[in-house]
């Protein structure tokens, strides 16, 4: 019987559910709603476990609603102009980035161009520099002298009949009334073919050019070249078969080295000899406003000396005489033993050149320089250089890129701090060549490159 009972109560219970209207489920939301689960999302996180009361189990219903079909837009008026517009502005947007980029571009690959020529003569400096010291550390050092040292008197008898003495006539005009004066200097044979170097001030205005030679013979010669600037000059007289003197290298000397001077002294002491020794190198030395580049050294230089041969320990010209200090101190102390020569190696391309064009040709930067003033400069941060006064048009400097207001610090490589640098570093160029150039600007570095034009005779 109580089975029974417990049977209806039963079936009653499921009656009563089975009657109940299943209401519509509200969509919910959350961070899972829709992810294809299949079943009714819960707050619980299914564990396979019951987590306290469950409703029962209902089906998962899902509602739709009847889409809506799209409607049609009505085209506006105006919109294929708008669209024409936009394209238009779109073609000249991308046209401005495509100028932009090739100008940039352009501008980038002359910078990395300039940047690597710049490295490379940084490197080909440094290996210069590798090659003068090989062999340091093997018991060759980089400033041994080599064997075979001359005595002075041999050094004289080898080369006294190389060494001439020169004799200039000039003559002046002034309001017609003819004046003439004379000076004197020395010279030596630089070509068997009569070819003969001096100083420019030796032969400056002169309208006669006589050469002397230590056996009494004597020529006519004519002038074949000058440049007052580097102060050397190239005459040449008809004769062949001359002994010639050998050119040596002046960047091989160093302070004490001893040296031989031979000349024609005070213009009537013909083939004098005197004796020194190397007591500088690399002297900036202003000689009538020009400040070049000298060898000092204590052999007497005296009026009539210039022009004539310095040598080496090896009978080698090493040097062109040219002048000396004189006078007295300021506490009234006599000068004695300043004497000053023109180091070879900085002017034998220049004499080259005379023999071969009658000119130096140099290079041309196309710029108007002057030195930058170590006091100005460290009171305002500047570095030493050359200053760019102004810039001729369409100069290599002005294609290059240089501005005036520019301080040159370097060129291919060299350092420059003062003009007599840029010109050594200008000797190791010829026109068109190219370099690369380091300015100081508006407070700092840039890099060009710069081709050089050919210096014309002037």
């Amino acid at each position: 019987m109580e089975n029974m009972e417990q049977e209806n109560i039963i079936s009653e219970e499921e009656n009563i559910v089975e009657e109940q209207p299943v209401a519509p489920q509200p969509e919910e939301t959350g961070f899972y709603h829709g992810a294809g689960t299949g079943q009714k999302e819960t707050t619980f996180a299914f564990s396979g476990q019951s987590q306290g009361y469950q409703p029962p189990w209902q089906p998962y219903q899902t509602y739709y609603q009847t889409p809506v079909p799209p409607q049609p837009k009505k085209e506006k008026k105006g919109t294929g102009k708008r669209v024409v517009s936009t394209l238009v502005a779109l073609a000249i947007l991308v046209g401005c980035c495509l100028a932009t980029g090739l100008t940039v571009g352009g501008i980038m690959h002359s910078r990395n161009e300039a940047l690597k020529l710049h490295f490379d003569e940084k490197l080909g400096l440094l290996q210069d520099r590798l090659e003068k010291l090989e062999g340091v550390g093997e018991g060759v050092g980089p400033l041994e002298k080599p064997e075979g040292n001359l005595t002075a008197s041999q050094i004289y008898e080898q080369n006294i009949q190389s060494v001439v003495a020169i004799n200039c006539v000039a003559t002046t005009n002034v309001m017609g009334q003819v004046y003439q004066s004379s000076s004197a200097g020395s010279g030596f044979v630089m070509t068997q073919d009569g070819y003969i170097v001096t100083n420019h001030h030796v032969i400056d205005g002169a309208t006669k050019i006589t050469v002397t030679f230590e056996d009494g013979t004597e020529y006519a010669a004519r002038l074949v070249g000058s440049d007052s600037s580097s102060d050397i000059a190239l005459i040449k007289v008809e004769a062949t078969g001359l002994q010639a003197v050998k050119i040596g290298s002046s960047s091989h000397l160093a302070v004490g080295d001893q040296v031989v001077a031979i000349g024609n002294a005070l213009g009537e002491l013909s083939f004098s000899l005197t004796v020194g020794y190397i007591s500088g190198i690399d002297r900036d030395v202003n000689t009538d406003g020009a400040v070049m580049n000298m060898l000092q050294t204590d052999a007497a230089i005296n009026s009539g000396n210039s022009g004539g041969p310095l040598f080496n320990a090896q009978g080698e010209v090493i040097g062109i005489n040219t002048a000396k200090y004189s006078g007295t101190t300021s506490s009234g102390a006599s000068i004695e033993g300043i004497s000053f020569a023109i180091p070879m190696d900085d002017v034998i391309g220049m004499l080259e050149d005379l023999r071969d064009f009658g000119y130096i040709k140099g290079v041309s930067m196309g710029v108007y320089v002057t030195e930058m003033d170590p006091v100005a400069a460290e009171t305002y941060g500047l570095p030493l250089g050359v200053y760019i006064k102004d810039i001729v048009a369409f100069s290599p400097a002005q294609k290059a890129g240089l501005k005036a207001k520019d301080i040159i610090t370097e060129l291919g490589g060299y350092k420059i701090e003062n003009m007599n640098d840029l010109t050594r570093a200008l000797r190791n160029f010829e026109a068109g060549q190219t370099a690369s150039i380091t300015v100081w600007r508006s407070g700092r570095e840039m890099v060009f490159s710069i081709v050089f034009a050919e210096k014309l005779p002037s």
